[in-house]
């Protein structure tokens, strides 16, 4: 058995319950770089754990070998848990990892886990949706294809929508000056959240034409989500986690979880 499980981002309390219950029982666990520490310290210490992260076009292990690894171990008769940062079917390549399981006739579950652009959104109190704001949302991969953004940019720069590009710290300039020749409002803020959900997050605010200092000084730490729209003007008002009150949250090492049978 194969379980794709998403690890959420960041905040070991966000797992799911069954997310959980699959760790502790878990053989071989194969990771993401997303993967917070603290998450990571819940596995037992019984389970064999493979790093195979991906940085900015530098895979530690091509994605052919980490398919064939899932499927090696699996037919070996090990109950393996592949760990991804957020949820597996958002940015995650989970469906390829789903699709070449399948194929091989291997037993396979789906795991979901809180994308992202929910849990850093929430942390940072800007509401992905709001009626006086937003009316949809949309997740955007903020990464480069062969050098360049292959998006539609017209379609996204629309008024009374959110939205929220993965992986986007590196080509930010670029989309905000897409989005800007394509209509958006230069004054339409952003925000930039850095290490959402862990004791380490901070949020930074600025507008399409402005960007936030910490950016231009070289400041911001990935993983780092970006989100533009009106909601962001909500932060101030709405933002209720202090990254620095750490238990006090519910931050858990992992360590004190009760065990689940």
């Amino acid at each position: 058995m194969v379980s794709l499980v998403g690890a959420g981002p960041g905040d070991p309390e966000l797992l799911t319950l069954k997310a959980y219950k699959r760790l502790m029982a878990a053989e071989v666990v194969v990771y993401d770089r997303l993967v917070s520490d603290e998450v990571l310290a819940m596995l037992p210490s019984t389970a064999t754990k493979f790093y195979v992260g991906k940085v900015r076009s530098s895979h530690s292990v091509p994605q052919e070998d980490i398919n064939q690894a899932l499927i090696t171990w699996a037919t070996q008769g090990m109950r393996v848990v592949r760990l991804k940062g957020g949820d597996p079917f958002i940015f995650g390549r989970g469906g390829e990892e789903l699709e070449t399981l399948m194929a091989a006739g291997i037993s396979v579950e789906v795991v979901p886990g809180i994308t992202a652009a929910s849990g850093c959104a929430a942390y940072a109190g800007i509401p992905l949706t709001h009626r006086d704001h937003a009316q949809s949302v949309r997740f955007v991969t903020g990464h480069l294809q062969q050098g360049e953004t292959t998006l539609n940019w017209s379609a996204l720069a629309q008024p009374g929508e959110t939205l929220v590009f993965y992986m986007g710290l590196g080509n930010l300039m670029n989309i905000c000056q897409q989005l800007m020749a394509h209509g958006l409002d230069p004054l339409t803020p952003l925000a930039l959240v850095e290490q959402g959900t862990t004791q380490q997050q901070r949020t930074h605010i600025g507008t399409l034409r402005q960007l936030p200092p910490a950016f231009h000084s070289g400041d911001v730490n990935p993983p780092a989500l970006l989100i533009i729209g009106g909601v962001v003007r909500l932060h101030d008002s709405l933002s209720w986690f202090e990254a620095d009150q750490g238990d006090a949250l519910g931050f858990q090492d992992g360590k004190h979880f009760p065990p689940l049978q």
